[in-house]
């Protein structure tokens, strides 16, 4: 066997995770005398079960599971996800190793050139997978007809191109990877609709007790992201949320200092908590439990129940 023999990379399929793939394959190939890379495609769940909301489709790791399952199996070394896909708590075994600089985290509206959240005209079909998109999207414009929307990126903006919605909301981060940010009518306000905790993030995750595989991904961690992002899923794993419930979350550091938003919605808009927390940068999942538990004792926690009640009914 080689001394140095690659290091195999599981990911999805989809075009968005093949670039994320990518990318993390070139990074490695940057720090010089780290391991090759080989890229090893998982089909999961998420990608055979497309008739099906979301919301109903089995929990968090919908997309990560058998990618995960590959990774506790030894066969690939490490993983590649959007962070925001990943369980708050991870498998026995294994452990977030690295957290990639995070691109814009904010949701996008797509639709005809010029048009706006605003601008929409009343009951605009609007096409969302997301439960977290169609409570803000009701907070914000409770005239807007909001319709259930699967497939990867490309599959979606086809969907609109042939006219089965009047515009649809997707994150920009995915956007932009693709070449498709030219797509983007309008980058909208975290304050109207705040994103996914770790949206725009990628995160690698490999077994604890892989040092030589640990070695090279803890070199590629960008510790601002990191910071951030561990704040936001302390929220969302306080509340013991998952990506089909209706919770934003952003961190954002300035120096030592990291501010955390968090805003919790009732599915038709009607209701919606929030808070923030500011802090220490090394008390990033402090601030998040902390908001989290007064998030609840404000009503979030009566929200997501009713949410949680209303998805599986």
């Amino acid at each position: 066997m080689s001394p140095n023999p690659p290091l195999r990379l599981g990911t999805r399929g989809s075009r968005l995770a093949l670039w994320q793939a990518h990318h993390v394959r070139d990074l490695v190939a940057s720090l010089g005398d780290a391991p090759a890379i080989e890229i090893v495609e998982i089909v999961t769940s998420g990608d055979l079960i497309q008739d099906v909301p979301l919301s109903a489709a089995g929990g968090r790791d919908f997309f990560t599971k058998d990618i995960e399952t590959a990774l506790l199996e030894d066969r690939i070394d490490f993983a590649v996800h959007s962070l925001k896909d990943l369980a708050t708590q991870l498998p026995e075994g294994l452990e977030l190793a690295s957290v990639l600089e995070r691109a814009d985290p904010r949701d996008a509206l797509v639709a005809a050139p010029g048009v706006t959240m605003a601008s929409l005209s009343e009951g605009a079909r609007i096409g969302t997978s997301s439960l977290r998109r169609t409570a803000f999207l009701r907070a914000a414009r409770p005239d807007l007809d909001v319709t259930g929307l699967r497939g990867n990126v490309p599959t979606r903006v086809g969907k609109l191109d042939e006219g089965n919605y009047d515009a649809i909301l997707l994150a920009t981060a995915g956007l932009e990877r693709l070449g498709m940010g030219d797509r983007i009518c309008e980058r909208l306000d975290p304050d109207v609709m705040t994103p996914a905790p770790a949206q725009g993030a990628i995160g690698l995750e490999a077994r604890e007790d892989d040092e030589r595989t640990l070695d090279v991904l803890r070199r590629l961690q960008h510790s601002v992201t990191r910071a951030e992002t561990d704040a936001e899923r302390a929220l969302l794993r306080t509340l013991e949320g998952g990506c089909s419930v209706p919770i934003g979350a952003l961190a954002r550091v300035d120096g030592n200092r990291l501010t955390l938003v968090g805003r919790v919605a009732s599915l038709d808009g009607s209701r919606v908590i929030s808070g923030h927390r500011d802090g220490a940068v090394e008390d990033a999942v402090e601030l998040g439990e902390t908001l989290a538990r007064s998030l609840a004792a404000d009503g979030a926690d009566v929200l997501l129940d009713e949410v949680r009640a209303e998805a599986s009914a």
